[in-house]
């Protein structure tokens, strides 16, 4: 496994798990014992992914250190002020059955983001959680955040894939030490990413699938990246990504891909964001 080093200094691997949409607890714990099993040491899920409780069950029942395992969480919308955010850590901390958590994020932009993050700040710096971050904030957003706050988030986790690559994004945020991180890293499919005749190329020069081109990309462009997979078989594939390297020619191949059009959810985009607050309630 590869580690990056965030900006107070923690290491975090550079590859793990997410359970998003992985609603069934007694699924989400067999996913995430399997992972665990087969060496993932990052997992990564949220408040709003309900499954918080199934993810704690597989992390107590491994046998493996504590301190082995990073454990990332999110906060909630309807959790977005000072007392609404320390309520929803105690709450996320307790359904995971842990002591601490390793990351903490913010999950969306909206809301009293800021009433949540001076929260975020206090849990940081009395310990209770080894870094903060936010999910979702385009670099205005980064660049408010980070001039008006105290602590620097640590990671911003973002949609990042090789047709939505945010090239100028990522390099905003890796000149004030944030680390980016992708989630949905394979587009859920879309664009019959899998069957990418450019991707599908690369992989046959190193006998690797279009999904480990993808993430071996990720990883040589220094992101870190949360795959979803319920197969055991495509976990061990997605791990199975540190024996080779894209060249310099590859990367260009990949970096063709690009459209700058998110695939899943924008939250610039005001049908976006709608579509959410109604569907989630908020």
């Amino acid at each position: 496994m590869q580690y990056v080093t965030l900006n107070n200094g923690v290491k975090m691997p550079q590859l793990g798990l997410g359970v998003l949409y992985i609603d069934d607890l007694t699924e989400c714990e067999r996913v995430v014992s399997e992972a665990l099993e087969v060496g993932y040491r990052l997992i990564d899920t949220a408040a709003g992914y309900k499954n918080e409780q199934a993810v704690g069950a597989a992390i107590e029942a491994s046998g493996l250190d504590r301190e082995d395992i990073f454990v990332t969480s999110k906060l909630w919308v309807p959790d977005y002020s000072y007392e609404g955010a320390k309520r929803g850590f105690d709450e996320s901390r307790r359904r995971l059955g842990v002591d601490y958590l390793d990351l903490y994020l913010i999950h969306l932009p909206l809301n009293n983001y800021f009433g949540a993050w001076r929260a975020l700040e206090e849990l940081y710096q009395a310990g209770h959680v080894r870094a903060i971050g936010v999910s979702n904030f385009d670099s205005v957003r980064i660049a408010d955040i980070s001039h008006f706050s105290e602590v620097t988030p640590t990671v911003n986790q973002i949609e990042i894939k090789p047709f939505h690559q945010r090239v100028d994004e990522i390099s905003y945020m890796k000149g004030k030490g944030i680390q980016p991180q992708a989630w949905a890293p394979f587009a859920e499919g879309a664009n019959d990413i899998f069957s990418n005749p450019i991707l599908v190329e690369i992989g046959e020069k190193y006998g690797k699938s279009p999904a480990q081109v993808i993430l071996r990309w990720q990883m040589q462009e220094g992101v870190v990246a949360i795959p979803k997979s319920v197969r055991q078989e495509r976990m061990e594939q997605n791990l199975d990504i540190f024996d080779f390297e894209l060249s310099i020619e590859d990367i260009a191949s990949v970096k063709t891909l690009n459209t700058d059009q998110s695939l899943i959810f924008d939250p610039r985009k005001v049908e976006h964001v709608e579509g959410l607050l109604t569907r989630f309630n908020l």
